[in-house]
């Protein structure tokens, strides 16, 4: 028998049909070669392990003392009514695993509770003074 003449009796004959199950729709068909995920939440894992955070930068005693001196001069401004914008930068630890990052507020102060030694912005946002890397004032300081 010729190669190119092999299939000749079947060719055209209709596709076989089953009486007991019916046909498989194309999105099914699909799905039996879709990945499969043995390990639920393994690519999460992966993905958070490999997540950077910074190390917290201690400052030194000379630093702080600019920083205090800075805090002074931006408290003095906060009394009035014209509240002056500030930049804080500040380190932010990571809710879940060591380290975090060093991110920057702009806006003004609330208030400074000495007690828990927080910043409180206009936001409501608490800003731990020990984790405060720089404060900017724009119009005090330039």
């Amino acid at each position: 028998m010729n190669e190119s003449n092999k299939y000749n009796d079947i060719i055209n004959l209709s596709h076989p049909t089953s009486k007991k199950h019916p046909r498989m729709s194309m999105l099914n068909r699909a799905a039996q070669f879709a990945p499969f995920a043995a390990l639920t939440g393994y690519e999460d894992e992966v993905s958070e392990a490999g997540r950077l955070t910074e190390a917290f930068a201690e400052l030194n005693e000379d630093e702080k003392n600019i920083l205090d001196r800075k805090m002074a001069m931006i408290m003095e401004q906060n009394k009035g009514s014209n509240k002056p914008s500030v930049n804080i930068t500040y380190f932010k630890p990571d809710e879940k695993k060591k380290g975090g990052a060093y991110v920057t507020y702009t806006g003004t102060i609330k208030k400074i509770n000495y007690k828990d030694a927080m910043i409180i912005t206009e936001d409501n946002i608490s800003i731990p003074i020990k984790f405060i890397y720089d404060l900017d004032c724009p119009s005090l300081f330039y």
